[in-house]
């Protein structure tokens, strides 16, 4: 089985590390490590884990943490568009 935590999303509350402590650890105290593969054995922990985050960025059957918005903007020569564009550019 897969897991899929959105990295952006989490924000180390680390409830997951708490529940199944086998597939989840901090490193430092923030950054979240995991193993994105699990077997049907830790099923139970591993929807317990992604039920408690406080953050929801987390599921374990392979899907998206939060679905990926549509683009219905136009094409753009930004890599990474910011939150305020540039007035010369547009990223």
């Amino acid at each position: 089985m897969r897991l899929v935590v959105d990295l952006n999303r989490c924000q180390g509350f680390a409830q997951c590390v708490f529940l199944a402590q086998r597939l989840f650890a901090l490193h430092g105290e923030e950054a979240l490590l995991f193993s994105p593969r699990f077997d049907e054995a830790q099923r139970d922990r591993v929807e317990k884990a992604a039920a408690a985050c406080p953050v929801q960025a987390m599921t374990p059957n392979g899907g998206w943490a939060s679905p990926p918005r549509a683009w219905t903007g136009t094409p753009s020569r930004c890599a990474w568009p910011t939150a305020t564009p540039s007035p010369t550019t547009g990223c």
